[in-house]
């Protein structure tokens, strides 16, 4: 990936680092068509420091963001550093109660594609029978829409609903994910944005769909995740997509 871009001698880096790989998370979110404008979050626990994140200024464009303008917040999205950009505390409703209570964690990035909050809308919500569903088997919590996520007293109930799963289906709205990093994080959510995309398209067909057995979904599943956290496959899609970004658009900063 491109580190082009000048460190500021205040930022040590390890985060640095880090700024640069969330910024080109945001820019690849919009390269592949899955932004609402201005609006919802990505973001990153700072390494070795409790209750730190990185996420974007609220009022840019995700073609806006880079390294450097990342602003740095707690878990109530309250702004840590002297940025002339403030933050977006509702998005924190979400992303401050996941950060805080998985340690597990350290990405979440939240969306409302179309395909997504289609399937967010179904009672089935997702189905396991596409190449992409079957990998998300075992793996989705639904939460009920209890309307703009802005009030603290919502996040133990989102917790609850999330469990120890990575991946939350916000009912009548929109999905969050969350992984170990940016990297597997950024695969996960383009797995489950396929597998909505599939359902979607299936569903516009006529005709009865081929169901998968239940051991083969669980099949799936188990392998997805044993490549996503031990072979380096998340790393080495993240920075494929990186490529291509730069290659279609040229350097991002």
């Amino acid at each position: 990936m491109n580190h082009s871009a000048q460190r500021p001698t205040h930022i040590s880096e390890e985060e640095w680092a880090l700024r640069v790989k969330l910024a080109y998370c945001y820019r690849l979110i919009d390269f592949f068509g899955w932004t609402e404008t201005i609006f919802n979050h990505i973001s990153a626990r700072l390494p070795h420091i409790e209750g730190e994140y990185l996420v974007n200024p609220f009022g840019l464009n995700y073609t806006e963001i880079t390294p450097e303008n990342l602003i740095k917040v707690d878990v109530n999205g309250q702004k840590l550093d002297d940025s002339p950009y403030d933050g977006n505390p509702a998005g924190f409703a979400l992303h401050g109660a996941i950060h805080a209570a998985r340690d597990d964690i350290h990405c979440v990035i939240h969306t409302h594609t179309n395909e997504v909050s289609a399937v967010a809308m179904k009672k089935q919500g997702f189905n396991h029978d596409s190449f992409y569903g079957a990998q998300l088997y075992g793996r989705v919590g639904y939460h009920d829409f209890e309307g703009i996520t802005l009030f603290d007293d919502e996040k133990s109930r989102m917790l609850e609903s999330l469990g120890q799963k990575h991946i939350l289906v916000l009912r009548n709205h929109g999905i969050a994910v969350g992984e170990f990093d940016i990297e597997r994080t950024f695969f996960l959510l383009w797995t489950v944005q396929r597998a909505a995309e599939i359902q979607v398209t299936s569903g516009a067909l006529g005709g009865e769909d081929v169901t998968l057995e239940q051991n083969i979904q669980e099949k799936c599943a188990n392998l997805t995740q044993m490549l996503i956290k031990d072979s380096g496959f998340a790393d080495k899609f993240y920075t494929a997509m990186v490529r291509k970004l730069e290659a279609e658009k040229g350097p991002c900063w």
